[in-house]
């Protein structure tokens, strides 16, 4: 398996399993949205809540219903789907974790570590 093989993952309906699950509803659906198009909004969870009008504690619940992850375990798997469809297309690993709204480089290769086992270089050229 090479690169290319996660080139095209940026196509909006490719990403069916992280997105949308989420769209029964229609508050959820917008906050979706919303981090796909600017993964690198920060926001928390209260502050979506806030912004959707919504309790934390209901969006907790309806996001945890809609995909069996927490927010933030959801949001990191967004991270993730974005970071290697990125990083496929040879842009560097300082690039991408800006677009993702990390402070550092170092922040984002650990997040990375921790979800795939390996770093973003070492994770590519064991592809090969």
């Amino acid at each position: 398996m090479d690169r290319r093989a996660f080139q095209g993952w940026r196509r909006r309906d490719e990403f069916f399993c992280i997105t949308d699950r989420l769209s029964g509803h229609p508050k959820i659906r917008q906050m979706a949205d919303a981090l796909f198009k600017n993964p690198g909004d920060r926001r928390t969870l209260k502050q979506w809540a806030l912004r959707l009008a919504i309790s934390e504690r209901s969006l907790a619940r309806l996001v945890k219903n809609a995909t069996g992850m927490s927010f933030g375990r959801w949001r990191q798997q967004l991270h993730l789907m974005i970071a290697l469809n990125h990083l496929a297309e040879g842009k560097s690993v300082q690039s991408v974790a800006g677009t993702l709204g990390y402070d550092s480089v170092s922040a984002f290769i650990t997040m990375f570590r921790k979800a795939l086992g390996k770093s973003p270089t070492h994770y590519f050229s064991s592809l090969n």
